[in-house]
């Protein structure tokens, strides 16, 4: 009768362990999105607000100022960087509704939802950390709903975009395709990155694993989508890559329940 190696149980338990608090930080993501959203929801709805009577009254002030140029200039530059707020204002109330479309869907029940409408959501939440560096494109194909666990999926999504971004430096573009295939939707992720080394390859989805520096991130992003495509959706993920010319992420889910790929 052969004996467990303690080393590779303690291993096995602290993986456990990391999964276990990353599926809790998951869970609470929902929580910390709705409290942002209604922190945030009244001050932008109030920016708006002034914004659109701001506008209105540099429109009735163009009308006073009469002859004078210096006068009307100033309106102008007053009535271009109202136009301006008011974009601004448009973007952050999109990131808002798209942050509590997620929360809404991060307790992880069972439910019908689109995922082009997930991909998106998860979008808005990660360009948050994309900032002006990452041009993102989109090429979504018409897909059916589809019954999942739309938290999870959703988050599974919100990785690889994360992910993407993180992998390029400096400027770059993250495309996201989707499609229906074969009693599939097929999504991928691509990004103009770094790659991914070939001894890195078969330990891309161990839990722990990460090719980020030390401090910045537990390494169970792509462990956790994997669980979340293959053992929750009875899907697939994989990925193909070139060093130095980027990655892409292939993630196939059922568009019925209880088929498995490769069915």
């Amino acid at each position: 009768m052969s004996t467990a190696d303690p080393e590779e149980l303690r291993r096995e338990l602290e993986a456990a362990r990391a999964k276990l608090a990353e599926a809790r930080k998951m869970a609470s993501l929902g929580q910390l999105l709705a409290a942002l959203v209604h922190e945030i929801s009244t001050p932008i709805g109030s920016l708006r607000s002034n914004n659109e009577v701001e506008r209105r009254s540099l429109d009735a002030l163009r009308k006073l100022v009469g002859n004078s140029a210096e006068a009307a200039s100033i309106v102008e530059t007053m009535t271009d960087l109202a136009a301006v707020d008011k974009i601004a204002c448009e973007r952050l109330a999109a990131v808002v509704r798209g942050a509590r479309d997620f929360s809404s869907a991060a307790r992880g029940d069972l439910g019908t939802a689109q995922v082009n409408d997930l991909i998106e959501n998860a979008l808005k939440v990660a360009e948050w950390t994309y900032r002006n560096r990452i041009t993102v494109e989109r090429d979504y194909g018409e897909l059916p709903a589809i019954e999942c666990y739309p938290g999870p999926l959703g988050q599974a999504f919100l990785n690889l975009l994360v992910n993407a971004g993180q992998a390029i430096e400096g400027q770059g573009t993250v495309t996201v395709r989707t499609l229906a295939e074969g009693g599939y939707i097929h999504v991928s992720v691509s990004d103009t990155g770094r790659g991914i080394q070939p001894e890195d390859r078969l330990k891309i989805f161990t839990s722990g694993f990460s090719t980020k520096p030390s401090g910045e991130g537990a390494g169970l992003g792509l462990s956790i989508t994997q669980d979340i495509v293959v053992e929750l959706h009875g899907g697939a993920i994989d990925f193909e890559s070139q060093p130095g010319a980027g990655t892409t992420f292939h993630v196939r889910v059922p568009t019925e329940r209880g088929r498995k790929h490769g069915d």
